[in-house]
């Protein structure tokens, strides 16, 4: 479960930086940055995966390992330069990508289980069928 977690941590990573290079992108100028929504769809999907494949432990180190890389990536550089100005595409991608996080951690526990979603009640009578076909 600690590889599962270490590994959600480096896809978060992965994902913050591919997205914060990325967020700012748009098909023209002043239209909608088509780079801020593709950059939160991955945040989401792979914290679904995160959630999926390794429970809360992966996705909170997927959320760390989020959370530091856009953190550190939107410090000012040596030269001045910054990768997250201070404009509302900045925001957006650092509050979003929290937001969507955190949807993910509220998300039901069933929705990510593989267990079957029917109840005992059904369990029975599917028990209770297959011994009358005998």
């Amino acid at each position: 479960m600690v590889l599962r977690g270490v590994a959600c941590a480096v896809l978060g990573i992965v994902v913050g930086v591919v997205g914060t290079v990325a967020h700012r992108a748009s098909m023209l100028d002043g239209a909608v940055p088509v780079g801020l929504v593709l950059a939160l769809l991955v945040v989401l999907s792979a914290g679904v995966l995160a959630r999926a494949w390794a429970g809360f432990p992966g996705l909170a180190g997927y959320g760390i390992g989020w959370v530091v890389v856009v953190q550190l990536l939107s410090l000012q550089g040596p030269g001045g330069d910054v990768l997250i100005p201070g404009q509302a595409v900045g925001y957006v991608w650092i509050y979003g990508g929290l937001v969507l996080v955190a949807v993910v951690a509220f998300c039901p526990r069933s929705w990510f289980s593989d267990r079957p979603v029917r109840g005992p009640a059904h369990r029975r009578s599917a028990a209770l069928e297959g011994t009358a076909e005998r």
